[in-house]
């Protein structure tokens, strides 16, 4: 199975596993599924440290080389077929990162993994 990470959902796999359901935390744990972190989850993530909305034990680089390193972690890039599609989604979501990821979870047939309930607006079946 291969799974995209709303940002959320990443850092509380490190920092709060509790608010993790169980169900993720098992797909977690189970090599042959795949994990994807969108390039626009890092940005979001550095742009709430600079403000200091977000503190993280580990700088973000090293964040995301040890979840890449221990967990197999994949990079999802944003690619420009991700941004054009943004123009057919309705405005349900008004957050650019998270309408960004359910695009490219749409475009790339990834489940997402998300505690963020105004995506089921758009019919999407969250892994959660």
């Amino acid at each position: 199975m291969n799974i995209l990470l709303d940002t959320h959902a990443f850092l509380w796999l490190r920092t709060a596993p509790d608010k993790i359901p169980s169900r993720l935390l098992s797909a977690y744990d189970d090599l042959d599924n795949e994990f994807f972190l969108s390039i626009a989850s890092v940005w979001e993530i550095q742009i709430k440290q600079q403000l200091g909305k977000l503190e993280l034990d580990l700088s973000l680089p090293e964040l995301i080389k040890e979840q890449r390193l221990n967990n197999g972690l994949q990079l999802l890039a944003i690619e420009t077929e991700h941004i054009f599609a943004l123009s057919s989604l309705p405005f349900h979501h008004k957050d650019p990162f998270d309408r960004l990821i359910l695009v490219q979870s749409q475009m790339e047939n990834l489940k997402l993994a998300s505690a963020d309930t105004a995506f089921t607006a758009y019919g999407v079946e969250l892994f959660w």
